[in-house]
């Protein structure tokens, strides 16, 4: 019976073990319809964090970025009264 049990539990251990994988954080915010994308010489990201298309150009220029549509935004819709 205790091989049984010591069975299980490396089973399942072994399980965990292989299944689990580190989180990744969410690269576009779907709360902001306008992102840049940031260009450096250490390598560079995306911010979605404008509210619109002029916004985000006025922080880019200058500098090395580029501005482009969020794909993931998800605009929040007011139920419609009755």
């Amino acid at each position: 019976m205790k091989i049984r049990g010591a069975l299980v539990w490396i089973i399942l251990g072994t399980g965990l073990a292989c299944c689990t994988s580190p989180a990744m954080a969410q690269t576009y915010d779907p709360n902001y319809p306008i992102c840049i994308e940031k260009y450096s010489i250490g390598g560079g990201y995306i911010d979605c964090s404008f509210t619109s298309m002029p916004q985000c150009k006025a922080t880019a220029s200058g500098r090395g970025g580029q501005c482009f549509d969020n794909p993931y935004f998800a605009p929040r819709v007011q139920p419609a009264r009755r």
